[in-house]
């Protein structure tokens, strides 16, 4: 299965460093029975090291001729195949508190962080190797070119650190980008408590949509300047230079100001 080529469709670049799939085992710390999913198993790098420290192990993985590999393995009988593209799974039909790892396929992966991001409540904590540009641009602060919408909205939800960089030399076939590991670890209310999230969502969405002007005017249809100001944000600052906490403060704050206007 060595022979095995790697799928560009599927975003497939198989991890065999030794010492990076230690250091990533070292830091999601399995015990016998916790309850582990990884994503995206590939040639099993991740895979084996887990299953010796596990009594199970959920793998989620969409190309058949992987799956079929990983049923011959010596460690099958602990594995629980989900088969299928992970956008369309459903993490809650895993029951209890969950870990979650993976190398994520680098081209759906800020959709799928976001659809992790429902199921917070049900995660002890995730690992994830990236590209090392979405992990920047995840546990970036305000003030920064790296921070943005991505950052904001999983800081919703996680509290994010990264961890170690991951050259193109340790994957096969080698990709083109500078990789990196991170931790993602629920704390809800962590930068606040939305009222209505989808209202949330669509205003950190507007507020970035044109980075280079002024949130006067990329919020101009949401929030008048009075309404800026109520909570801590300068009309003329722009979006990046906002911290997460304020943008949940806007939303409830415009959220009350229709519900007293109704």
């Amino acid at each position: 299965m060595n022979t095995h080529r790697a799928r560009k469709r599927f975003g497939q670049n198989f991890l065999h460093d030794t010492r990076i799939i230690a250091d990533i085992v070292r830091a999601v710390r399995p015990q016998p029975h916790d309850i582990v999913v990884e994503i995206g198993p590939g040639l099993g790098a991740l895979t084996e090291p887990l299953c010796r420290a596990l009594a199970r192990l959920h793998v989620c993985e969409i190309d058949r001729d992987i799956i079929a590999h990983l049923k011959k393995q010596s460690y099958a009988e602990k594995l629980i195949v989900h088969a299928g593209d992970v956008l369309q799974f459903d993490f809650s039909s895993v029951a209890g508190k969950k870990k979650i790892v993976g190398n994520l396929p680098y081209n759906i992966s800020t959709p799928l962080l976001f659809r992790l991001s429902e199921y917070a409540d049900e995660i002890t904590d995730m690992h994830f190797m990236l590209q090392k540009e979405v992990v920047e641009r995840m546990v970036a602060a305000p003030e920064s070119n790296d921070y943005g919408r991505l950052g904001v909205m999983l800081q919703y939800f996680f509290d994010m650190e990264k961890l170690l960089d991951v050259p193109p030399e340790a994957f096969d076939p080698a990709p083109k980008v500078d990789s990196a590991v991170v931790r993602l670890i629920p704390q809800a209310g962590r930068i606040g408590t939305a009222q209505d999230f989808a209202h949330f969502s669509a205003l950190v969405k507007q507020a970035f949509h044109q980075r280079r002007k002024t949130l006067r005017n990329n919020l101009k249809d949401w929030a008048n300047e009075d309404d800026l100001l109520a909570n801590g944000i300068s009309p003329q600052q722009r979006a990046e230079a906002v911290p997460p906490e304020l943008y949940v403060r806007l939303s409830n704050h415009l959220i009350n100001q229709n519900v007293q206007a109704a």
